[in-house]
């Protein structure tokens, strides 16, 4: 799986990444007042609005030594289609709500599947609504779905389940000035994994919050990965298209 991974990165290389046009948020007029219905309340109000997305991510992917800085373009039509273009159209990732397609010209390959792709590699159930969540600063798993409990730790919020469960432990950090998430980590410690979903900066973009810096890590044993993600160029609701055809006569890429 992770092979796959990085097939898929290593295909996305070398675009210009443009200058950044937004405003960075800073934290300014702190509310720790707030108990943790209000909080979540809070955090909800900050939810993307937009139809679509566009940006221009510049990532750097880090395994063990290994090291590659990745640039990419992003396009995202909101709760529909997440797609991502590599230099010239050689290579394509398209993930919409049924699976994960991609192609590379460079070697004639592509693939096509689910979500388990993506949940292997960074150890934790995966679906369009999880992914799309990460890149754009928002809980991976429904804060109004469960009973949470807060508490102020260090100069932000903590929220946590009300009863973690027994294999599957889960912890949101809140910014105290704008209330997006800074920080969500989820833990297994039975199977040694550990995904923590860092937001180092956010931006404001035609007054929404959306990620300007996001570090992803995530840890399986004595394997850890490091994914850093710099949104740069973003424009909210433009017409965009999702251009995606796998050519004819590529080679399926198994998955063993």
């Amino acid at each position: 799986m992770k092979h796959l991974l990085r097939i898929i990165i290593a295909s996305l290389l070398m675009i210009t990444v443009g200058c950044k046009s937004a405003k960075t948020l800073t934290n300014t007029n702190p509310n720790f007042k707030l108990n943790t219905k209000q909080l979540i309340k809070e955090n909800s109000k900050q939810a993307a609005s937009f139809k679509t997305l566009s940006a221009k991510v510049k990532a750097v992917y880090s395994e063990g030594d290994n090291s590659k800085s990745v640039a990419i373009n992003l396009r995202i039509e909101k709760d529909k289609t997440i797609w991502l273009n590599g230099p010239f159209s050689a290579a394509r990732l398209l993930i919409t709500p049924d699976k994960v397609s991609f192609y590379n010209k460079l070697d004639n390959t592509f693939f096509e599947g689910d979500y388990k792709l993506l949940s292997d590699f960074l150890g934790t159930d995966l679906d369009f609504n999880k992914v799309q969540n990460l890149l754009l600063g928002e809980a991976l798993f429904n804060l109004k779905e469960a009973a949470y409990v807060s508490e102020v730790y260090d100069d932000a919020y903590v929220v946590q389940p009300a009863e973690q469960r027994p294999l599957f432990e889960l912890f949101y950090i809140i910014n105290p000035a704008y209330f997006k998430i800074v920080s969500q980590q989820l833990s297994q410690p039975k199977e040694s994994r550990l995904l923590q979903i860092d937001y180092l900066k956010y931006q404001d973009v035609a007054s929404e919050i959306i990620p300007e810096h996001i570090k992803i890590n995530a840890v399986e044993a004595s394997s850890e990965t490091i994914i850093e993600l710099e949104f740069k160029s973003v424009s909210l609701d433009e017409k965009l298209n999702f251009p995606f055809k796998i050519p004819s006569g590529f080679e399926a890429i198994e998955l063993k």
